[in-house]
């Protein structure tokens, strides 16, 4: 049987060389290619594919962000190869829990043992539900790095911390990403496939053009028909609209 395969990494030589390398194993079906975190999701929802090697490091959401995500739909999840560059530590958890790790550069002796033990997973019909779990717990516990979020300004590239995101914004089809340091556009095409890529219990989309971090409202104003204006805390002190429809949430959020 094929071992229909997906390869995810934010860097193209690097799927490229790892695509080639795969052709040397016949029993791998590559259905498809995906360079970020969010492309992952909707490729494995599209294939239901039996391996994804999965890069580690990715701007946006990373590869645990993925397994998180995939583990909340509580569908079948794929056996996972974690490609990384570095971390001792994620190589000890990936030996354990993952079916198995590539080091970059890839080495092809080294890829045919990944490939050999997923093949020896699948055919056992092991799930690898319970022990992505205990890696995602793990790799919590050694906080991971946080997400990343690129974002150009003046010609210039910046990655900006998730965490120092005030809101996010669309007006004509173009998102713009408002930190603490930085102010400039996002290469996301919607606020849906942003909001995808960042944590739920953090970022909320307060109105159908707005996300915004709820550690960074400075004042909740009281606005027209029982609605409200969120001022932000940034320098300009940007007023954020609250929707009628997330006028209830807003008062969960904030225990008004």
């Amino acid at each position: 049987m094929p071992i229909n395969t997906l390869i995810v990494d934010d860097e193209k030589p690097a799927r490229d060389e790892l695509a080639y390398l795969l052709k040397s194993f016949p029993e791998v079906h590559l259905v498809g290619q995906g360079k970020n975190g969010v492309e992952a999701l909707a490729l494995i929802k599209e294939h239901s594919p039996d391996l994804v090697f999965l890069d580690v490091q990715m701007p946006g959401l990373n590869g645990f962000g993925v397994i998180k995500k995939l583990m909340d739909r509580k569908g079948k999840l794929p056996h996972i190869v974690f490609a990384t560059a570095f971390d001792n530590y994620a190589v000890q958890a990936f030996e354990v829990n993952a079916v198995d790790y590539i080091l970059k550069p890839f080495d092809k002796s080294r890829l045919a043992r990944a490939v050999h033990r997923a093949k020896k997973a699948l055919e056992a019909d092991a799930s690898p539900t319970e022990r992505l779990e205990t890696l995602v717990t793990q790799m919590g516990a050694a906080k991971t790095p946080p997400v990343k979020l690129l974002v150009k300004t003046q010609q210039r590239l910046f990655l900006v911390d998730a965490d120092d995101v005030l809101f996010a914004s669309i007006e004509d089809g173009t998102i713009t990403v408002v930190s603490r340091e930085v102010e400039g556009t996002s290469n996301y095409r919607t606020i849906e496939e942003l909001q995808t890529s960042l944590d739920s219990e953090i970022f909320w989309r307060a109105h159908r053009s707005y996300l915004v971090n709820i550690n960074h409202i400075k004042e909740v104003v009281p606005w027209f028909k029982s609605s409200y204006m969120l001022k932000m805390a940034d320098k300009r002190s940007s007023e954020v609209p609250v929707s009628r429809a997330q006028t209830k949430r807003l008062r969960e959020l904030l225990k008004m």
